[in-house]
C-alpha cells in the first residue's frame, strides 16, 4: 500500500518516518520549497536564525528520546529552563546550533519528498494524511473547524550586543510584543541578533516589524535601531484541541492543534496517525 502525506512539517515528517520504519510506502508532498513548516531557519547575515518556532520542549518519553538522539548527533542541546516573565515551573527548552530546521531535515533524510508541489485535491492513495493547519485542510476534506492565530516575527540585527545577558522573555500583557529570544544566546555564537514574536491581535491587523523593534528596545533598554526583517505566519498558534488526530474514512488530519500547541504535540500526532494506519491494514 502507499500512503500520501500532504505537508512536510514536523507532523508530516514524523508520520512518514513511522510509516517507512513499519515497512509502508509513504510519499510526502510539500507546497513550499523546504521541509519543516514552522521549524523554520534561514541564513541571515551568514548565520542561521530561527524564524518560526523559538525552541522545543518535551515531557513525553518518546519525544524526550528523540531529543536525546538529536543531542547525541550534535544537532540539538538544552538551552535554558528559565525565560523572563515565565510563569509556572522551570521547563527545559532545547535549541539547535544549525537552526531548528536542521532537525526537520534530519527526520526527512531518506524519505520520498516532493517539494514545491501544491495539492488542490485529495490524491489517490490507500490513505491520505493531511499534516497541516485545519483551515488549509478545509479545501481538501471536511474536518471539524480549527481556530488558529497569526504571528509576525521580526528578526532584529544590531551592530553590537548592548543588552544584559538573557535567553528570552515572555512579555506579558503587551499589546504588540509577545516574546523575544536572544538568537545569539540560543545559537551559542553571541551574535547581536534578537527575534521577536508579536501578539495575535497585532498580527491580525499589521505586518510591520518596526513597532516590534521599538517594543523590544523599550523592554530591554536598547537605544540602537536594528536592521529589521519580518516574516508572517498566518497559522502560528492553534486553539488546543482534543484527541491525537481526526479521521474521515481513509483521510487523516494531524498536527499541533491536537493537544497543547508545541512541536512535541505535532510529532506525537503524526506518529499516532501512522500507527493507526498500520493497525487498520494488513498491508
Amino acid at each position: 500500500m502507499t500512503v500520501v502525506v500532504v505537508g512536510a512539517g514536523i507532523a508530516g515528517l514524523a508520520c512518514a518516518r513511522e510509516l517507512v520504519d513499519a515497512g509502508i510506502t509513504a510519499r510526502v508532498v510539500e507546497r513550499r520549497g523546504t521541509v519543516g513548516g514552522r521549524l523554520a531557519s534561514e541564513l541571515i547575515g551568514g548565520r542561521w536564525v530561527d524564524t518560526g518556532a523559538a525552541y522545543l520542549t518535551g515531557d513525553d518519553p518518546a519525544f524526550l528520546g528523540r531529543l536525546q538522539s538529536w543531542r547525541i548527533a550534535g544537532l540539538a542541546h538544552p538551552w535554558t529552563d528559565t525565560l523572563r516573565g515565565q510563569q509556572g515551573e522551570p521547563v527545559t527548552r532545547w535549541a539547535a546550533p544549525g537552526g531548528l530546521n536542521s532537525l526537520a531535515a534530519d527526520l526527512a533524510r531518506g524519505l520520498d519528498i516532493t517539494l514545491g508541489a501544491e495539492v488542490t485535491e485529495l490524491p489517490e492513495a490507500a490513505a491520505v494524511v493531511l499534516a497541516m493547519p485545519g483551515p488549509q485542510a478545509a479545501g481538501l476534506a471536511d474536518f471539524p473547524e480549527q481556530s488558529w492565530s497569526p504571528v509576525v516575527t521580526a528578526i532584529l540585527t544590531y551592530g553590537e550586543r548592548s543588552w544584559p545577558d538573557f535567553a528570552g522573555a515572555f512579555v506579558n500583557d503587551h499589546p504588540v510584543l509577545a516574546t523575544v529570544a536572544d538568537d545569539g544566546d540560543r545559537r551559542g555564537d553571541r551574535a547581536p541578533v534578537l527575534v521577536a514574536h508579536s501578539t495575535a491581535d497585532y498580527a491580525r491587523e499589521n505586518r510591520d516589524g518596526e513597532p516590534l523593534a521599538e517594543a523590544v528596545g523599550e523592554v530591554l533598554g536598547i537605544d540602537e535601531k536594528p536592521h529589521i526583517e519580518t516574516r508572517y505566519w498566518p497559522y502560528a498558534q492553534p486553539r488546543p484541541g482534543t484527541g491525537d488526530f481526526a479521521r474521515q474514512g481513509n483521510v487523516y488530519l494531524c498536527g499541533d492543534a491536537f493537544g497543547r500547541p508545541r512541536v512535541q504535540t505535532a510529532w506525537l500526532s503524526g506518529r499516532a496517525v501512522a500507527r493507526a494506519i498500520c493497525q487498520s491494514t494488513d498491508r
